[in-house]
């Protein structure tokens, strides 16, 4: 994100603060045209000419790439460790353990360890899970039993 000085274009495809295209521009009248009225000059592509320049805030262009930013970065992905045989309280405990990292923006990978014929009941406390979680978390596929452990991804609500 280009912003004010650092635009070298000689004209710019304007566009106002509340979104009405002012057509094109040379840039040092947009540089003008934005310190009188206290805000940034910011360039949104520099891939067509006229590079396409907004009025924005003063400020409001730092805090919207810093957004971009934060929204570009991968979610990870946190596992989380049961058994079939779990106790109540430790149930609560991973439970909540899953929905803070959900609100926390990163998805969580809900394992149980299973040994013999423990399949049908890891089955059924990860369906029990899920549905705890719903009002946080959606499951991205269906509940996939292999070898020595069950498993699911849940990932936060956006």
């Amino acid at each position: 994100m280009i912003i004010n000085n650092k635009i070298k274009a000689a004209e710019v495809q304007l566009t106002g603060i509340d979104g009405e295209d002012l057509g094109i521009v040379p840039t040092s009248e947009a540089l003008a045209m934005a310190k009188k009225l206290k805000v940034d000059l910011v360039c949104t592509s520099l891939m067509s000419s006229p590079p396409p320049c907004k009025l924005v805030r003063a400020g409001a262009a730092k805090e919207e790439a810093q957004q971009v930013r934060k929204r570009e970065q991968k979610a990870k992905v946190k596992e989380i460790r049961l058994t079939p045989q779990i106790e109540e309280h430790d149930y609560e405990t991973k439970k909540q353990q899953a929905e803070r990292i959900l609100r926390a923006g990163d998805a969580a990978l809900l394992v149980v360890r299973i040994s013999g014929k423990e399949g049908e009941k890891a089955k059924k406390l990860l369906e029990e899970l899920l549905r705890d979680l719903a009002s946080v978390g959606v499951k991205q596929s269906g509940i996939q039993l292999s070898g020595k452990q069950a498993a699911v991804q849940v990932n936060p609500i956006a």
